[in-house]
């Protein structure tokens, strides 16, 4: 039996927090897979990338921004693609510099916490971005078949472990 292929993704979130307000930024998929959905910002890291720059080439390519990014999730995607397991870092942060600006492939838009658009978005989003927002380490497992999810399964960190 072959083992499958990985490829490793990122997906960032940028935060915004005054007083008892929080927002955070998400993008609306304007092309390719997952088109017509909010999610963070992010993408394939390139070969003779780190992670981190990755993220923060995307990030500044989908919106406009760069920031302090902080690694607090990994996600595993069994079934999205066919052979491939997909591996996506998630980062987020509240301190970050330049304009919004929307891309060829994304439109950012600001919500407010309590007002995350979950049914315009994919599906395990519901399931792991309450760690997200809430800033805990995680790491989650999720088999999709047929565009459906069929098993996961997440963890909550102390730490940040490497895979």
């Amino acid at each position: 039996m072959s083992s499958k292929q990985e490829k490793l993704y990122t997906l960032i979130f940028v935060k915004e927090k005054k007083e008892k307000n929080e927002k955070i930024l998400l993008g609306l998929k304007k092309k390719g897979l997952d088109q017509g959905l909010w999610n963070g910002f992010g993408g394939k890291v390139e070969k003779n990338e780190s992670i981190l720059e990755g993220a923060l080439r995307e990030l500044k390519e989908e919106c406009g921004l760069s920031g302090e990014l902080k690694k607090i999730g990994v996600l595993h995607f069994h079934g999205r693609e066919e052979g491939i397991v997909s591996v996506v870092y998630v980062f987020d942060t509240y301190s970050y510099i330049g304009d919004i600006t929307e891309s060829e492939e994304m439109q950012p838009k600001w919500f407010e916490i309590k007002e995350i658009p979950f049914n315009e978005m994919k599906e395990d989003a519901s399931i792991w971005f309450d760690h997200m927002l809430k800033g805990k380490f995680f790491k989650g497992y999720f088999h999709y078949e047929n565009d459906k999810i069929v098993k996961h399964k997440i963890d909550e960190l102390t730490e940040f472990e490497e895979m």
